[in-house]
């Protein structure tokens, strides 16, 4: 596995809410970097992580670590499948739900 990649993808809704695979730092770096609010300091952490990771100053794990949070802090993680199928199994054995 080359040293920028992600051991476990981190999925995250862009444009109009499409499932993106974010793979690698490189690829979180990119996505950073064409964010629309420039002035967020979440952004601007995440993107030193990433520039860090890239450097080898840091692991990957640290920079996709920062890029998680920077994802959640704006709605933009995409819900993991397994939840979204227990959430479906609990309301489908509900016997008050039709």
């Amino acid at each position: 596995m080359k040293p920028d990649m992600f051991e476990k993808p981190v999925t995250i809704l862009l444009g109009l809410g499409i499932p993106t695979e974010v793979k690698s730092v490189m690829q979180a770096y990119q996505i950073l970097m064409d964010w629309r609010n420039a002035a967020d300091h979440s952004r601007e952490l995440a993107i030193k992580a990433c520039r860090a990771a890239i450097d080898g100053e840091i692991e990957a794990q640290k920079a996709r670590a920062v890029f998680v949070a920077f994802a959640d802090r704006h709605d933009l993680l995409a819900p993991e499948i397994g939840s979204l199928v227990a959430q479906s199994k609990k309301r489908n054995s509900d016997p008050h739900i039709r």
